[in-house]
């Protein structure tokens, strides 16, 4: 019988509360805007690459501690404290007025989102867990997701509007969304699947022990290399190039450099629209598609479409779009894959650690990338990085087939 099939039921009001906080994340507030703010504080493309680095220093240092906390505190409570820091920490980036300021912002900012990486995704995983409904992680987190890029929409088109009134309003917008979703997560309720755990006898040193045994799982640990390590810190590159080299592009093509930042925010709109979309049909994408072939394909064409951009501009406005729109839904079906192949002590670790692999790798990406913006452009940044996505991945298909065959389509009937 196939594993999702509809009769079995979903905690419809657990998903319903899920759904409320992910309409509050508000990225979208600032995003079309925040590199332009950047640039716009005196800051080079070196010096953002080197908040980029930061972050993902922080992430790296401190992902698996903070999964470790949300293993022993609960997932609610872990998502509460990192709700709360980032709301803060965006008011604090929208008055902040040097680099030492931000940098300084950045790891704050940084763990708050380690607090929320992990055990936002284990919370769900454990919650459709105690229903019997684990399989319909991809579908009810990508809706989530949707719910939330459909709100971002708004938000973007808003944020575009008050960056051209002043680049820092969008950030004091955003924190107020995102103190929303407190009043979301006090609401929710720890899944029986978690409470049932020996989460109380989860020593750090077990769940070290835990992700060495995940990472080093035949499994995955090619999956590990191949999305977390390779293809997840390209996307990062083009979250960190999309506002330079939209505003590049379109100022070429004639547009006046003082509606960039209003013709952004619609851009964005249209980043979150298509991400919507791909999102809300993750689990049909799962199902249909598969993973297997989802994850095998998508690399390389993201990485050809990179290089081609370098050789034709104007390609990177529908390029980047699509780059960026499937992001949301590549790393809930990475999830997915995961989240299938571990168990639920540690969960919430094992997941931060996989955010924490992410965020060292990119690190040399972000530097690198920074440095041949400075030099040259953001699009020869991204040309050279689609080049190593490409070669990365065969390299791993030649060590090993980093998705199992049984992964997505064909084991839907079993």
């Amino acid at each position: 019988m196939a594993r999702h099939d509809e009769s079995r039921r979903i905690p419809t009001a657990a998903v319903l509360k899920y759904y409320a906080y992910k309409a509050t994340k508000a990225v979208e507030f600032y995003r079309p805007v925040m590199y332009l703010y950047f640039l716009a504080q005196g800051l080079s493309f070196t010096q953002i690459a080197l908040l980029e680095a930061a972050y993902n220093v922080t992430t790296v240092l401190g992902e698996v501690p903070t999964g470790y906390v949300g293993d022993r505190i609960g997932r609610r409570n872990s998502l509460l404290v990192g709700t709360g820091l980032i709301a803060v920490t965006l008011v604090a980036i929208g008055l902040a007025g040097s680099f030492l300021a931000l940098l300084g912002l950045y790891v704050c900012w940084s763990m708050g989102y380690n607090f929320r990486s992990g055990s936002e995704d284990a919370w769900l995983y454990d919650t459709l867990t105690d229903d019997l409904s684990e399989d319909q992680f991809s579908r009810v987190r990508g809706r989530g997701e949707s719910v939330s890029l459909l709100t971002g929409v708004v938000a973007a088109v808003i944020g575009g509007y008050l960056g051209d009134i002043d680049l820092s309003y969008p950030f004091f917008v955003a924190a107020g969304v995102t103190a929303l979703g407190l009043l979301a997560l006090l609401s929710f309720s720890e899944p029986d699947t978690y409470e049932q755990t020996d989460s109380d006898d989860l020593s750090l040193r077990r769940s070290l022990g835990i992700v060495r045994d995940a990472v080093t799982n035949r499994r995955i640990r090619a999956f590990v290399i191949y999305y977390y390590v390779l293809f997840a810190a390209v996307l990062y590159l083009v979250f960190m190039f999309v506002q330079p080299i939209f505003e590049t592009v379109v100022v070429d093509l004639g547009v006046d450099p003082s509606r960039v930042e209003s013709l952004i925010g619609w851009y964005y709109a249209g980043i979150s629209l298509v991400g919507a979309g791909f999102s809300y049909y993750a689990g049909a994408i799962k199902d249909r598609i598969g993973l297997r072939t989802w994850f095998l394909v998508l690399p390389f064409a993201v990485g050809a479409a990179l290089v081609g951009m370098y050789l034709v501009p104007v390609l990177a406005l529908p390029v980047l779009l699509l780059a960026r729109g499937i992001a949301d839904t590549t790393r809930a079906l990475a999830s997915q894959y995961v989240n299938d192949r571990i168990e639920s002590v540690g969960r919430a670790t094992v997941l931060s650690a996989m955010a924490m692999v992410s965020g060292l790798t990119v690190i040399p990406f972000q530097l690198g990338s920074g440095a041949v913006s400075d030099l040259s452009s953001p699009l020869l940044a991204l040309a050279i990085a689609g080049g190593v996505l490409i070669v990365g991945s065969l390299s791993v298909l030649v060590w090993e087939v980093p998705v199992a065959a049984d992964a997505g389509a064909s084991e839907v009937g079993e």
